[in-house]
């Protein structure tokens, strides 16, 4: 078997597993998470392959009365969240660091991208085993 077919497989092996542990996650968010309101307190600017974004910083206060901050992980041109915005927050009480942006759009974005992202490499994968 082809060393490119190998790699394609590894990697939709790896995406389609960061696609079940987000939607465990998510699953758990569902049932045991706490909702809160929270406030997208900045807009970071950061680099990556494609240039530089902004990705949102949003802040809210657990159970405990501790500040929270975290960035989501759904991000792009359509994810924009206004500074000053408020937002509606899930995270699970024992641990705020699992908190999500409450949206559709940013709840489920991840996992479709991910699923999406593993089909690609597994096609990639198949077609490079039955052509070589």
């Amino acid at each position: 078997m082809p060393i490119g077919a190998l790699a394609c497989g590894a990697a939709a092996i790896l995406l389609f597993a960061a696609m079940l542990r987000e939607t465990v996650v998510l699953r758990r968010l569902r049932q045991h998470g706490t909702r809160t309101q929270g406030l997208v307190v900045d807009n970071v600017r950061t680099h990556d392959s494609d240039g530089p974004t902004w990705v949102p910083v949003v802040a809210f206060t657990d159970q405990r009365g501790y500040r929270v901050e975290f960035s989501p992980r759904a991000r792009g041109s359509g994810m924009r969240l206004a500074t000053g915005s408020e937002v509606g927050v899930v995270y699970l009480p024992h641990d705020p660091q699992t908190a999500r942006v409450l949206m559709r759009r940013h709840t489920t974005g991840p996992v479709v991208f991910l699923f999406f992202g593993s089909i690609v490499f597994l096609a990639f994968a198949v077609w490079i085993a039955l052509a070589g």
